[in-house]
C-alpha cells in the first residue's frame, strides 16, 4: 500500500547526530531510535528525546513495535541507569522529560523499582523538570502501579494502543481489560496528577470500536490521549490496513473530547511522547494539533 502525500516527513541525520553527541558516553537507549519513530529528526532537532529504560529487549511480542524482542533470561536492570538517565535529561536541558521502558515480565515487580529510582534521580538532578512516565502493565500489579505513582511523576501514561478485538494479533501477551485496570489504578493512586493513554489507527479497527475505546478510557479515569497513524517499522511487522486522513483524525479528536477526555492530540504523526509537554497547556483541548 502506497503512503499518501501527508505522510512525507523527512529525517535529518545531522540533527540526530547532535543529540547522540550530547548523550555520548551515557549508554542510554531512546525509544526514538529503538522503535524507529518517524518523528526522530524533528524531536532531536529540538534536543528532545524519550529515554527507554530496563534495557533494549522486550519480553512481549507486539506485532506493531520495532523494539527488539527476546525471551528470559535477560540482563538484570543496571543499577546506574537511573543516574545516567537523569544526566541525559540534564544534558538535553529538558523541561519535560518522558521516560518509558520495555516490558519486563521476567522481573518480580515488572521494573517498577527502576521507574521509581529514575524519577527520584531526575527530581534530584533536575528539580524544575516535569516528569512523564509511560509505563507497561506490570502484569496487572496494582502495587507496582502504586509504587510508581508514589514516586510523584507529573504525568503517568499507559497505552492501550488499539481496540480490544485486535489485541490477539497486535498485542500478544497484553490484555485490554488489564490495561484499563492499570489506568484505573493509576487514577486512584496519582493524587490528582493527569493520567494519559495512546491509541494507533490503521490496524484494521472499526469506527464504532474506536469510539467505544474513547469511552472506556474516559471511564477508567484517563484524561490525556494521543491518537496517531500506525506505520509498520519493517515488512516483518503487522501491515498497515488503512492510512487515515488528517480530516478523520480531526473527527476522532472531537469524538474523544466529547467522550470526556480533557486533552487530545490527534494526527498522522502523533505519538504518545510526541510534543508531550503540549498536553498541559490549558488550550490544548481546543487547539488543533500542530501542522505536520
Amino acid at each position: 500500500m502506497k503512503r499518501p502525500s501527508w505522510l512525507n516527513k523527512k529525517i535529518s541525520l545531522s540533527d540526530c547526530a547532535k543529540v547522540k553527541a550530547r548523550l555520548r558516553g551515557l549508554g542510554l537507549a531512546t525509544v526514538c531510535e529503538e522503535a524507529a519513530c518517524p518523528n526522530i529528526g524533528e524531536c532531536f532537532a529540538k534536543n528532545v528525546a524519550t529515554f527507554l529504560i530496563l534495557g533494549r529487549v522486550c519480553t512481549r511480542s507486539c506485532a506493531f513495535c520495532g523494539v527488539a524482542k527476546g525471551r528470559p533470561p535477560l540482563p538484570a536492570p543496571d543499577p546506574d541507569e537511573p543516574l545516567r538517565a537523569a544526566e541525559g535529561v540534564r544534558r538535553l536541558g529538558l523541561r519535560h522529560a518522558v521516560i518509558t521502558s520495555v516490558t519486563r515480565d521476567d522481573l518480580p515487580d515488572g521494573g517498577a523499582s527502576e521507574f521509581c529510582a529514575t524519577i527520584a534521580a531526575i527530581h534530584k538532578t533536575c528539580p524544575q523538570t516535569k516528569i512523564e512516565v509511560l509505563i507497561p502493565d506490570f502484569g496487572g500489579s496494582t502495587s507496582a502501579v502504586k509504587r510508581v505513582a508514589e514516586a510523584a511523576p507529573d504525568i503517568i501514561a499507559h497505552n492501550v494502543e488499539t481496540v480490544p478485538r485486535l489485541y490477539a494479533a497486535a498485542r500478544r501477551g497484553a490484555d485490554y481489560k488489564r490495561s484499563l485496570e492499570v489506568l484505573k489504578a493509576t487514577k486512584e493512586f496519582s493524587q490528582g496528577r493527569p493520567v494519559k493513554s495512546g491509541i494507533m489507527l490503521g490496524l484494521g479497527e472499526r469506527e464504532d470500536e474506536v469510539l467505544k475505546t474513547f469511552r472506556d478510557l474516559a471511564a477508567a479515569g484517563c484524561e490525556y490521549l494521543s491518537i496517531g497513524q500506525y506505520l509498520a517499522p519493517t515488512k516483518n511487522h503487522a501491515p498497515v490496513v488503512e492510512y487515515v486522513t488528517p480530516e478523520r483524525f480531526d473527527y476522532y479528536k472531537k469524538e474523544a473530547l466529547d467522550s470526556g477526555l480533557k486533552s487530545v492530540m490527534s494526527g498522522p504523526y502523533v505519538r504518545s511522547s510526541y510534543l508531550a509537554e503540549e498536553y498541559t497547556r490549558p488550550a490544548c483541548a481546543v487547539d488543533k494539533p500542530p501542522k505536520l
